[in-house]
């Protein structure tokens, strides 16, 4: 039998990009569940945990309040259940969020893009240059969903295509 993975506070730190006092913070509001401690009392975290505090970290990235995380968290935890058609929703709507932000962002950067391209141009060839760098901008533009691992965590995110 192979025995379970073991990580420190800090190996959990710099596994998921999150800060120690993050981490201990996620506990203390019971967003992660309390860590087991070892003889000497440090903290000692499994590899699903490290999975639940990236996810965390995943979800926060999207703007989701700490709060909200919460019935994302249960479903992703409980991976005998495949029926969470509300918390599906919830994702979908969010991601739809995301998604506006995304193609608002790129609007302001295509802008910067031919304010840059424009350099200072004269007037009679300003239209032509920034038709020039649209065109450009259309076929470099591929919109690719959001990578989101994480959300594989979820039975039913999984099962909504289908």
């Amino acid at each position: 039998m192979m025995e379970e993975q073991m990580f420190t506070i800090k190996q959990a730190a710099e596994q998921t990009g999150i800060s120690e006092d993050t981490i201990r913070f996620y506990e203390k509001i019971m967003l992660l569940p309390r860590a087991e401690r070892k003889k000497n009392g440090h903290r000692v975290y499994r590899k699903e945990d490290i999975y639940r505090i990236k996810l965390i970290s995943c979800l926060k990235k999207t703007g989701m309040p700490l709060e909200a995380m919460r019935p994302f968290l249960a479903a992703s935890a409980d991976t005998a259940s495949t029926e969470y058609p509300e918390l599906v929703d919830q994702l979908k709507s969010h991601r739809e969020n995301i998604m506006n932000q995304v193609s608002s962002l790129q609007q302001i950067v295509d802008f910067i893009d031919i304010r840059l391209a424009e350099g200072r141009p004269q007037k009679e060839y300003s239209d032509q240059i920034q038709d020039e760098v649209l065109e450009e901008h259309k076929e470099k533009e591929i919109i690719k969903p959001i990578s989101v691992v994480e959300l594989s965590y979820f039975s039913a995110y999984t099962k909504m295509d289908k």
